[in-house]
């Protein structure tokens, strides 16, 4: 197997390996780290249909971890995929309303952050182990409200390892605000910004790129990584269950050998759409990624113009996951567009921090014939929740059905009968509130915790155990601070 090496997308000084693109997270000129070439599936389908979770994960993982031994990926990868997930299959195919939702939420936290989150913390302590690193490495995340507990519950006690998370105090719902003030684990801290997401994220960003920060801390023996999707190791991991949808499609003969398939994808940082991609680009026959947003929906309007434009209203939606105006992600998007020019790069994202908006070539506009984007409003998502939930007795999230409202415009749109996933990216138990009103209408006077147990009483479906009396749970983190604080307090949970 050909060994997998490492660049940034803003330069070409550096070629490093998995193990070190895993530990830094970001790249040391803010880019982010891309595979040099592309792994591609060499087994056949049958083959690959043999496999369970497990085996297709150490499989695909290990194209692009080819540092690590079988002994230690085998390893990260049986420890990470274990009984802390409800369903059996890790990530089932569940066939309502003519489509396929691609349940990744029976993970700990509820939400597709698991799949990834679950085995990036060892990765990680792998990594840092064949590094020879002494040094304590401290976790830093953003998140506009799943990576936060994800990444809190996979990195939770880990020795040699602190996670800081900052979330925007009013920019979640109260559950997964909930989850992760009530986290246990003296490695792990959770912090409330006066801010968005945005502002979050890029707080976080500055103090990865602050050099002087940086050594200063080296020094007192600290090391930053990241668990967002800007880490290489949370982003890979997340190919392998598109693979496992079109293989369980296979199995049950929804789908003949290499037909392809359409994809749709909820985002906002453009992570989990650019893992389909990646897995398209490894041979995964798909046929169009459709990009679903919410109101904020610069992604929208970058595929279908090719201008990226950051200068609009922050809209607070009921799909806060999505509540992105920023998308890191994009940036390794561009990088392939453009036939790995990081000079080009390198200028757009200047762009981009100097006056908001850049605008990508005639010719770039090209590769993004693999795309669709489409966007709704909360309306629209409440409206659709209750569509489904009608009839099929299906009861989806409100990120699940901006997905699925974007994919009925995209059908209406080209009269396309391609077959298609939907990535379910979260439990409906996530967001009651929003879920509930949708399909009972009546929530007034109950909390969310309370609505948790309705949902399950009128749905008939089992609480989470994730979840179950979280109301009651102790809060352990009560830490806040302004946006442009977010050093200030890294510094104090440090000493």
């Amino acid at each position: 197997m050909a060994a997998c090496f490492y660049k940034s997308t803003r330069s070409n000084d550096l070629t490093i390996t998995s193990s070190e693109a895993i530990v830094k997270g970001l790249a040391h000129d803010g880019g982010l780290y891309v595979p040099i070439e592309f792994p591609v599936v060499e087994k056949s389908f049958e083959e690959l249909m043999d496999m369970n979770y497990r085996e297709l994960a150490f499989y695909i993982m290990k194209k692009y971890f080819t540092d690590f031994d079988d002994k230690e990926l085998l390893e990260c990868v049986n420890k990470a995929y274990d009984g802390k997930f409800e369903a059996e299959d890790i990530a089932p195919l569940v066939e309502r309303k003519g489509v396929y939702f691609l349940e990744l939420f029976h993970g700990p936290t509820l939400a597709f952050k698991d799949m990834a989150l679950s085995i990036l913390s060892h990765l990680l302590k792998t990594a840092s182990k064949k590094l020879n690193i002494t040094r304590e490495i401290v976790i830093l995340t953003a998140t506009s409200g799943d990576t936060g507990k994800a990444a809190l519950e996979g990195f939770a006690d880990v020795d040699g390892i602190k996670i800081i998370v900052f979330f925007p105090e009013d920019g979640v719902s109260d559950i997964q605000k909930r989850q992760m003030i009530t986290q246990k684990g003296k490695n792990t801290f959770v912090v409330g910004i006066e801010g968005n997401f945005d502002d979050a994220q890029r707080g976080v960003k500055e103090v990865f790129a602050d050099k002087e920060f940086n050594e200063e801390l080296d020094k007192k023996g600290y090391m930053f990584s990241s668990a967002n999707s800007i880490n290489i190791g949370r982003l890979i991991p997340q190919i392998v269950y598109y693979f496992s949808a079109y293989l369980n499609m296979l199995k049950e003969e929804k789908i003949t050998k290499n037909e392809r398939i359409n994809i749709v994808v909820p985002t906002g940082n453009f992570g989990n759409i650019l893992a389909a991609y990646y897995g398209k680009k490894m041979g995964l026959p798909v046929n169009k990624l459709i990009c679903a947003s919410n109101e904020n929906n610069v992604l929208y309007d970058f595929i279908n113009t090719g201008v990226y434009d950051i200068g609009r209203e922050f809209k607070k939606t009921i799909s806060p996951s999505m509540d992105i105006l920023i998308s890191s992600n994009l940036e390794r998007l561009i990088y392939d567009l453009s036939g790995n020019d990081n000079d080009l790069v390198s200028d757009l994202m200047a762009k981009l921090k100097e006056s908001g908006v850049y605008v990508i070539s005639d010719e770039m506009k090209k590769g993004l014939k693999d795309f669709y984007g489409g966007y709704i409003d909360d309306d629209e998502t409440c409206d659709t929740i209750k569509e489904v939930y009608e009839d099929s007795n299906y009861v989806i999230d409100t990120h699940t059905a901006v997905a699925y409202a974007v994919y009925k415009k995209y059908k209406k749109d080209t009269g396309d009968e391609t077959k298609t996933i939907i990535a379910s990216t979260a439990s409906p138990f996530k967001f009651t509130r929003s879920v509930m009103k949708a399909i009972d209408a009546n929530v007034e006077g109950y909390d969310d915790f309370k609505l948790i147990k309705e949902m399950s009483n009128i749905t008939d479906m089992n609480i989470p155990k994730g979840i179950k009396d979280l109301e009651k749970r102790e809060i352990l983190h009560n830490r806040q601070c302004k946006n442009d604080e977010i050093k200030k307090v890294i510094t104090d949970i440090l000493k």
